[in-house]
């Protein structure tokens, strides 16, 4: 089942988020190359991340409950000058990937972001992510660009 964020939900989406984005986060990443950065490791930053994604937006993001527990989640962010939605963040619970529970959250957030006068959808992903390059293809999405990220000691 499908609903609306509530607050209550923010840890169990914290933990999703965190099994999840293992191996297929910028952070991660940094943090395999540079090491934890001022005591704070990739999983902080990546858990504050939803955070900022339900102050922006927490009418956008989405649960998807079963069996009572929260299993899986998406956030969305509009910008209506631009009338590109953004979706920055998805995850399913490993222990239920595969019984289509993504692409229902998917569809949920499209709908919500028709419903919000979206005329486009953008997300992202990264190149070891190899779920989401072929996720994302299959809900209708188009690749329209890939990006380097670099980061440096200062």
């Amino acid at each position: 089942m499908i609903r609306r964020f509530r607050p209550s939900d923010l840890e169990r989406v914290k933990e999703i988020t965190l099994l999840g984005f293992e191996g297929v986060s910028i952070d991660h990443g940094m943090e395999k190359r540079f090491g934890v950065i001022a005591g704070k490791d990739w999983k902080w930053r990546k858990a504050r991340s939803l955070d900022d994604d339900v102050e922006a937006n927490s009418d956008g993001v989405f649960v998807y409950e079963a069996d009572g527990a929260v299993v899986g989640y998406i956030t969305t962010r509009l910008d209506a000058e631009s009338a590109i939605g953004w979706i920055p963040n998805i995850a399913i619970d490993p222990g239920h990937q595969g019984r289509g529970i993504g692409r229902a959250l998917m569809q949920a957030a499209l709908d919500y972001l028709r419903a919000s006068g979206m005329r486009y959808a953008k997300i992202e992903t990264l190149e070891q992510n190899q779920k989401g390059q072929a996720f994302y293809p299959s809900v209708g999405f188009q690749e329209v660009a890939r990006q380097i990220h670099y980061l440096m000691r200062l």
